[in-house]
């Protein structure tokens, strides 16, 4: 396994931009899920981050570490967004992101969070880049 894919699969913060319908940038901290090379985020339809990619796909990704060498690394990239609205899908993707987060999904955040997705953005990373010092 790669550096960057150990590193992606380890990390727990994804910075996530998307863009607006004025073209103005959003980004927002995300937890998330690296796994078969594409990333997956849990939602709801609600929130502006799916409202962007609904106008557009593109978007853009940073997950990073440290603040002093020589314990710095990042990775940051761009894909495309394609939105999973199907229940079973929504499901099976969401347990798997919180269960990331938490020890078990009988914790009452987890199941207010999980009761609360009803959409998964699912990122396809054309480019990645990362540094380290």
């Amino acid at each position: 396994m790669s550096k960057l894919t150990e590193f992606l699969k380890k990390e727990k913060i994804l910075h996530l931009a998307t863009i607006d319908d004025k073209c103005t940038p959003h980004i927002i901290p995300v937890w998330y899920l690296y796994s078969m090379k594409k990333i997956y985020v849990g939602t709801n339809t609600r929130t502006q981050k799916v409202k962007n990619i609904k106008v557009h796909k593109k978007v853009s990704f940073c997950v990073d570490v440290g603040v002093s060498a020589p314990n710095i690394f990042g990775v940051m990239g761009k894909g495309t967004a394609k939105l999973l609205r199907e229940k079973s899908i929504v499901n099976r993707v969401a347990k798997r992101i919180l269960l990331r987060y938490f020890k078990s999904l009988d914790n009452k955040s987890a199941r207010e969070l999980l009761e609360d997705t009803d959409c998964i953005i699912e990122i396809i990373p054309k480019e990645f880049s990362n540094w380290d010092y």
